[in-house]
């Protein structure tokens, strides 16, 4: 999750926003807020002629995100054959109640990555972007379990793609309704959304009585 420039983004033909630009956000360091927020990531890519959107883990380090997955995906065959790809993450913040249906809305935050991904081949690569991607999923799980052996790194494909050519947009609003038809009589505003972790649950086999490791049982969305 580390930063590196907190310059503007560089806009390309594929990541200029048009729809409602003035929800544009040209800092580099509100796509590391959106992309840091976030645990779940949809890869795009077109495979066998068609298009696939698969939800996956990541991680970020600087200017540049990691993903895993097995070594036989249609991912990992996809990206080692050079092929175009995008990233998305998108964070619902609110549901936008307004007092006409066609104003409806949902207050958002999403980033949008462009480029063409790279799958690493060194082991020591592998591993260190298996790391970024379980720090950023399970923070502490690294030092307290055990790392991937080489039988396992074998089996998983981990790819990278730069930050470059990306776009992030935010809602951040309440309804839009406006007009001499609003009827002031009808309630309008948010209803916030939130994401929280719950209780630990141990699995079957876990000892009685053994502890919540500290970096699960102080974890916070």
């Amino acid at each position: 999750m580390s930063s590196t420039g907190h310059g503007p983004l560089s806009p390309t033909a594929r990541s200029t926003v048009r729809r409602y630009h003035e929800r544009a956000a040209t800092g580099r360091q509100a796509l590391y807020d959106v992309l840091d927020a976030g645990l779940v990531c949809h890869l795009g890519f077109v495979a066998d002629g068609g298009p696939v959107v698969l939800p996956s883990v990541y991680g970020r380090e600087g200017d540049t995100l990691y993903l895993h997955a097995s070594a036989g995906a249609r991912s990992a065959r996809v990206l080692a054959a050079g092929a175009p790809i995008c990233v998305t993450v998108t964070h619902l913040d609110a549901i936008v109640y307004a007092r006409s249906v066609y104003h409806n809305s949902v207050n958002y935050r999403s980033a949008i990555v462009h480029g063409t991904g790279r799958l690493l081949r060194e082991e020591e690569e592998k591993r260190h972007g298996m790391w970024v991607v379980a720090e950023h999923l399970a923070p502490g799980a690294w030092d307290y379990g055990h790392g991937p052996d080489r039988k396992v790194l074998a089996r998983v494909a981990v790819m990278t793609l730069d930050l470059a050519e990306a776009s992030v947009k935010i809602r951040d609003a309440p309804p839009n309704d406006h007009g001499d038809q609003v009827d002031l009589d009808k309630w309008a505003g948010l209803l916030p959304v939130r994401t929280s972790f719950g209780v630990p649950q141990p699995e079957a086999r876990v000892p009685d009585g053994l502890p919540v490791p500290e970096h699960i049982r102080s974890r916070r969305m």
